[in-house]
C-alpha cells in the first residue's frame, strides 16, 4: 500500500462531535471534522444544532458570536442566520430604504443528534444535503437509560492522516514495544494469541473473551472480566469490559481534522465503584498511553514523507485490511444507492504480542 494512496474521508455517516456536556446552554463551540469547520450550539431550551462555522459575508467564525432568538449572530457585522434552516434573517447594515432578499443567503447546516451523553454530527458528501439521514448514529446500550458520566476523558491531536491513526488504534502487535510498561505489558511477556472476530454493523468485533493474562490493568478490575472490542467506521472503537453485573466502557473516537491531522479522544464510562474512586489516579496512565501513540506517529511521519510502499501481513494486520475494505465498500454503496455489504467474515486471527 502506498502511503500517498489514501482513501478519502468517510462521508454520509455520523461522526462523534463530543460529549453533551461539552456544549453548554446558550453557548457556541467550534469543531473541525473531515475538513469541515463546524459550529455547535445549544439553545437555552436545551436543543442542539450545528452549522458551518464560516459567515458568508466576511468569513468570521460564528462560534465567536452568540445565539439570539433562534439565530446565530456573526461577531463581525451582526449578520444573523437561522439555527434550523441556515437562512440569513437579518443584516443590520441595511437601511430601511434598501431592499434585499436576505433569506436567499444560506449557511450549510448539519444534522446533529444527542444520544445519552454523546453528540453525533452527520457529514454528507453532498454539501447541499438538508434531509434526514437514512442511518442512525452508533448506540451503546450501557449508555442508555440512567445518565452515565465520564470518569476519565483524554484527547490529543495526531499529526497524521486518519487512516494511519485508525490502523494504529487497532494494531494488536505494537503494544509490547510502544506501550511497554509495568502496568500494561512488556516484550518479555509476549505469547501467541488466537481471537475470534465477527462482522458488526459497519465494522467488526473481537468477540467476547477473557482478556490477556499479561496485562496488569485488567487484573485491577478483579473477578473474571469478559471483554468485547468493536470497531466501526468512520473511526469508533469500544471496549466493553464486564465483571459480573458491572461494566467499564472504553469509548475511543478517531476523527479526521484535515488531511494531515487527526483528533483522538478516549472516554471511560463505568458503574464500577473502584474505578470511579481510582479515576483521578488512573488518568495520568491513560494520558501516557495516548502520548506514546502520538510520539510513534511523529516518528512514523519521518518515513512516510518518502512515500514508501507499506506492507500489511496476515494475521496481525488483517484488521487494517478490513478497515480499508469497509471504507471502499461504504463509499461504493453510497454511490450506487444500495445497502452496505460488510466484507468482513467471521475468522480466527492469530498473532504474538
Amino acid at each position: 500500500m502506498s502511503a500517498s494512496a489514501q482513501n478519502d474521508f468517510v462521508y454520509d455517516i455520523w461522526y462523534f462531535a463530543g460529549l453533551s456536556t461539552d456544549v453548554k446552554a446558550g453557548k457556541l463551540l467550534r469543531r473541525e471534522i473531515a475538513g469541515e469547520p463546524i459550529c455547535l450550539g445549544r439553545e437555552d431550551n436545551g436543543s442542539v444544532f450545528a452549522m458551518r462555522d464560516i459567515c458568508p459575508h466576511r468569513a468570521a467564525p460564528f462560534s465567536a458570536g452568540c445565539i439570539k432568538d433562534g439565530t446565530v449572530e456573526c461577531p463581525y457585522h451582526g449578520w444573523r442566520f437561522g439555527i434550523e434552516d441556515g437562512a440569513c434573517k437579518e443584516i443590520p447594515a441595511l437601511t430601511s430604504e434598501q431592499s434585499m432578499e436576505t433569506e436567499k443567503i444560506k449557511v450549510r447546516t448539519f444534522p446533529l443528534r444527542e444520544d445519552g451523553p454523546l453528540l453525533w454530527v452527520y457529514i454528507a458528501r453532498d454539501k447541499r444535503f438538508a434531509g434526514t439521514p437514512s442511518i442512525d448514529p452508533p448506540s451503546f446500550s450501557f449508555l442508555q437509560g440512567a445518565r452515565r458520566k465520564a470518569v476519565m476523558d483524554d484527547d490529543l491531536t495526531l499529526n497524521c492522516h486518519v487512516d494511519h491513526a485508525v490502523i494504529g488504534l487497532m494494531d494488536p502487535a505494537h503494544g509490547p514495544y510502544v506501550h511497554s510498561q509495568w502496568w500494561w505489558r512488556s516484550k518479555k511477556s509476549m505469547h501467541e494469541k488466537a481471537k475470534q472476530f465477527e462482522p458488526r454493523e459497519r465494522g467488526f468485533a473481537m468477540a467476547a473473551h477473557s482478556p490477556s493474562s499479561n496485562s496488569f490493568a485488567y487484573k485491577l478490575l478483579g473477578g473474571k472480566p469478559i471483554t468485547e472490542i468493536a470497531f466501526q467506521i468512520p473511526g469508533i472503537r469500544t471496549e466493553e469490559i464486564k465483571v459480573g453485573k458491572k461494566t467499564l466502557l472504553s469509548f475511543t473516537s478517531v476523527t479526521p481534522i484535515d488531511d494531515t491531522h487527526t483528533h483522538i479522544r478516549q472516554i471511560f464510562f463505568t458503574d464500577m465503584g473502584l474505578i470511579k474512586l481510582l479515576a483521578p489516579f488512573l488518568q495520568p496512565f491513560a494520558q501516557t498511553f495516548l502520548r506514546q501513540d502520538a510520539d510513534m506517529v511523529d516518528l512514523q511521519q519521518m518515513g512516510l514523507k518518502y512515500d514508501p510502499t507499506l506492507l500489511l501481513i496476515e494475521d496481525s494486520d488483517t484488521q487494517a485490511k478490513w478497515y480499508h475494505a469497509i471504507k471502499r465498500e461504504w463509499a461504493k454503496s453510497r454511490e450506487d444507492k444500495r445497502e452496505f455489504k460488510n466484507p468482513v467474515k467471521t475468522k480466527i486471527l492469530k498473532w504474538r504480542s
